[in-house]
Order: structure tokens, then sequence, then C-alpha cells
């Protein structure tokens, strides 16, 4: 028989046919005699479903225990346990109490009929069956049972579906959360590691103190944008704010800002700068950060004494440009080459871990440059042979009045003092700032709170506010749409200073009315530029 698993009261075991189709689904049929079990086969086996047989009320509850079925066809006279006890047995079984029983008998008065409702029964069947009755009667139920099977891996794969999505909205927030608890220390030590450096200008001991401090939380702060840029991009997260922009500057920029870190290791950092502009559709921060975090990671596995050369150079088709960043260093181990981009992937190093990381800045290189379409190979000859990375962007035209547009977009050098109000709960980092742009003659006030922020913006009347977004009580947010929205006083301009660096985040600072978002830790130099730059509305 087709697709038919038959129980067997002789050796009391089921027997289930080698094509049955996992789509199939269960019908049981329970007669004391064979000849009419062989006749309802006969007649059921070209539905194509899991057919089991019973010669008894209790052989029929075992299949029950054992399994799941659409229909059940069950007899009524049969010795021993007749089929309304069987029914009312399998309706007391929580598991069973919703399958379909039709009765099959040839005594059909309304008592007997009565009865067999009343055990559970959904339709009554008078034998001899007419072949396409029972047929049609039973495919009414395989159907049904396949579409509560379907509406049950939906409703399944939904529940899944919306956990693995809460999970991961659990996982943002948590991460989100992580680098502000972690990024708002950081500012505070980065802000008194500058103080050190310009109040001992001529003391040696401090400037190197204060070197010694910028380095290390600039360090931490790779860490933590590593681990939550690697994160976005694995979720596809990173949204690349895409402009025709010259690759070369980019990288020659990028490789100028590393050269005292190379110089202050004993390493030589040579950059060929080409002959040309070379021109790419990209988010230049993204492409600054994929070729910085290169210079990083030659520069951690080069010795001192070593070379890390930086070139640029049109591809051999012409159609992309190609920058490479090649070193004297460690190499790489033909085993780890092939599996050189994986997350957290990286060469065996000692207990002592001196080369350091979390093993994502090259994998967060490659999603980079993969989501500008680009493509980025590793090659080394082996341990201490050193290595070459080399990045493929597509090329494109370079735009026109490039000169004109270049000069509209660099800001003024030197900053107009003026009066700039720090809105920050971290009264370290609060004072710190203050005292560093006390020094270069602007006119600071601070506050701790919201409420006490935006007292100080009526009564100071700021042209600057660097204000943190996660105040207590009132937090920056609604700090700055309350200015904006407060026609007694100037409109300054706002900037955000918060350890929340999503791009979410920075939407919502935009949304809020803040002009510029920062993330901490800041780098003072960078503040400065960005000062430098504000354009005063008072």
């Amino acid at each position: 028989m087709t697709a038919m698993a038959q129980y067997n009261g002789a050796n009391g075991g089921a027997e289930s046919s080698r094509g049955a189709d996992s789509k199939q689904v269960n019908i049981l049929v329970v007669d004391d005699l064979p000849d009419k079990l062989l006749v309802y086969q006969t007649i059921l086996e070209d539905l194509g479903q899991n057919l089991m047989t019973a010669r008894s009320g209790e052989e029929a509850l075992k299949l029950v225990l054992q399994h799941e079925f659409a229909v059940i066809l069950l007899d009524v006279n049969m010795p021993g346990m007749d089929g309304f006890e069987t029914a009312s047995l399998i309706r007391k079984r929580k598991r069973s109490s919703h399958t379909p029983i039709i009765f099959l008998t040839a005594f059909t008065d309304e008592i007997r009929m009565a009865q067999g409702y009343a055990s559970g029964a959904v339709d009554y069947l008078p034998t001899p069956v007419i072949p396409g009755v029972l047929k049609a009667k039973v495919r009414v139920f395989i159907e049904l049972s396949q579409m509560r099977r379907q509406a049950a891996l939906q409703a399944e794969e939904h529940a899944r579906r919306t956990a693995a999505e809460e999970a991961d909205r659990r996982k943002d927030e948590f991460l989100g959360m992580l680098a502000h608890e972690l990024r708002n220390p950081l500012g505070p030590i980065l802000n008194a590691s500058q103080l050190l450096r310009r109040l001992g200008s001529k003391d040696r001991p401090l400037v190197q103190a204060g070197d010694i401090i910028e380095r290390q939380v600039m360090h931490m702060t790779r860490l933590i944008d590593d681990l939550l840029d690697a994160n976005r991009i694995a979720r596809g997260k990173i949204l690349l704010r895409k402009e025709r922009c010259d690759l070369s500057q980019i990288v020659r920029q990028t490789a100028e800002d590393y050269a005292s870190i190379f110089d202050a290791s004993g390493l030589t950092l040579e950059i060929r700068k080409p002959a040309t502009s070379f021109w790419v559709e990209g988010d230049p921060t993204r492409l600054a950060q994929a070729i910085g975090n290169l210079l990083h990671n030659a520069h951690k596995f080069t010795n001192p004494g070593g070379t890390v050369t930086v070139s640029m150079e049109r591809s051999e088709d012409g159609q992309s440009v190609v920058t490479t960043v090649a070193d004297t260093g460690i190499g790489i181990d033909s085993k780890i080459l092939p599996s050189i981009f994986d997350v957290f992937r990286q060469a065996e190093q000692g207990l002592d871990r001196s080369r350091g990381g979390l093993g994502l800045g090259l994998a967060l290189v490659k999603g980079l440059v993969e989501l500008h379409e680009g493509e980025i190979h590793a090659r080394s000859d082996g341990l201490s042979k050193g290595s070459r990375f080399s990045i493929h962007l597509p090329l494109e035209q370079a735009p026109a009045k490039v000169a004109e547009t270049r000069a509209a977009e660099v800001p003024s050098a030197k900053a107009t003092k003026c009066r700039v109000l720090v809105i920050e709960d971290n009264r370290d980092a609060a004072e710190s700032a203050s005292m560093l742009l006390s020094m270069e003659g602007y006119e600071v006030k601070t506050a701790y709170t919201g409420s006490d922020g935006l007292a100080a913006a009526r009564a100071f009347q700021p042209q600057v506010v660097l204000c943190d977004i996660g105040l207590p009580g009132m937090d920056g947010y609604e700090v700055a749409r309350v200015i904006r929205e407060d026609v007694t006083m100037p409109s300054p301009y706002i900037i955000a200073l918060t350890g929340y660096g999503r791009d979410e985040d920075r939407k919502q600072a935009h949304e809020a009315g803040f002009d510029q978002h920062l993330t901490k830790p800041i780098d003072y130099n960078n503040l400065r530029r960005t000062l430098a730059g504000v354009p005063l509305r008072a």
C-alpha cells in the first residue's frame, strides 16, 4: 500500500512505509474485522496519506498516545471496548480531545447516533460505506489538518522571528548603553591629559604623561568603536553618506594623521603620493576609517625599525583604484591567511598579548570596503616576511569645479572667541572642558543638569552650547528643543557631546535641534576645529 503505516495486533507494533512524506497526515481506522480494514485501506490509499489501522479500542488508544491524527474512523460494534467507550477515552486525553472522529456502523437509529455524538463524534457513516463519500469526508479533515499544521508553522516562525528581532533590539540597546558608559569616563581623562600637556609644556615628564594617557584613551576608544561598528555591519545597519570624493586626499590625510604615532614607535611610514587624484563614490569618514584600521594593524604588527608603505595606483583594467598598505612586520601564517578577515580571527599570541586587539579591525575593513562595492585582498610570504593589504574601489569621473568646492569647504583657521555654555552631569568632564576652553580665551559657564542648563542659557545668552545627551531628569534632547522654542533666547549653535554614537542617535539629535553631534571622548583638537567653524548667530 502506498504511503501507509499499518498497526498489526498480532505483532503489537506500528510499521511505517518507506515512502512516508513529512507533509502527510496520519489517519487511523479502527475495526475488529480484517476484511473491512482491507476495504478501508483500499479506498483511502489513493489519498496519499499515512494510514494506520487497529483491531480493537485498546490498540487504538495505544496509537493515539504515540501519534497525532487528522481523523479517526471508528467502528461502533467491537468486542470488549466498543467504539463509544473508545471515543470517550480519546476525548479525555488533552492532546487528542479535538481529533475528529467518524463512527462507522450498520445501526443508525437516533438513540445510538445521539450516544455517538455525546461520545465526541463529528459524523456518522453507515456501512457498507460508499467509497466516494468516505474519501470526500476524509479529504475534508485532511485539508483542515494541513491548514492547522501550516498555521502552526507560520505562528512558530513568526514567534521565532519576533524573538530574534527582540533579542537584536535588546543587544543594540545594550551595546549602545555599554559604549555610553565606557566613553563617559574617557572624556575627562582625555581632557586631563590635554591640560597636563598645556600646563606642563616646559616640563618633559608632564608632557610625556599626557601623551601616554592620550594614547591609551584613544586605544580604548578604537576598541569600543570597532566592537560597535562590526556589529552594525553584520546586521546591515551602517548607513553610508556617499559623495564624490578624492580618495588620494583621504588616504594622504589619514596617513599623515598616523605619522607621529609611527615616529614615536620607531617605525618608518612612507607615503607614496600619486601623481593624480583618484575619485570614488563613497563616505569619506568610513573610507578614512578603513585606511586607518589598516595603518593601525600595520603599526601593531611591525617591530621597531620596520617600514610601512602606503601607495595608490590605477588597476590594470583602469576601472578601479588600488590602495595598498604594506609592512615589513611579523607576516601572516599561510594557515591563517584564508580567514584573516573573519570576525574575532587573530594570529596566535602569547599570554602577554603584546599585540592586543579584539580581532575586529580587518573584519571591519572588509565590511566597509564591500559596502563601497569594492574588494580587499591580503598577501604575505609567511612569518617574519611582512604583509600587504590592497583595497580595490571603483573609479568615478572627477566632479566639475573641484577647486571651488574645496575652497568653500575649508573653514577659517582662526576661531572667534565667544560665550560657551557646557551642560554636562559628569563634573570632571564639565570642569576639565571648561578649563581647556578658558585657556583658549573662551568665556565659559557650566551647568550639571538640564534645568540648570536652561536657566544658565537664559542668563548667560551663550553663542555655543556643548550639551550632554544623558542628563538626569531633563535629557539633552529636551534641553535642545526648549532652547529652540524659546523666542527670548538668541539661537545658539548647539553641539551634542555624547557617548551614544549610532546613526539613529545622530538622527535623533538633529531632529531635537542639535547642529552637530560629537561622540565621546572628544578630541580637543577636533573640538577646536569645530568651534573655529561655528557660524555665530548672536
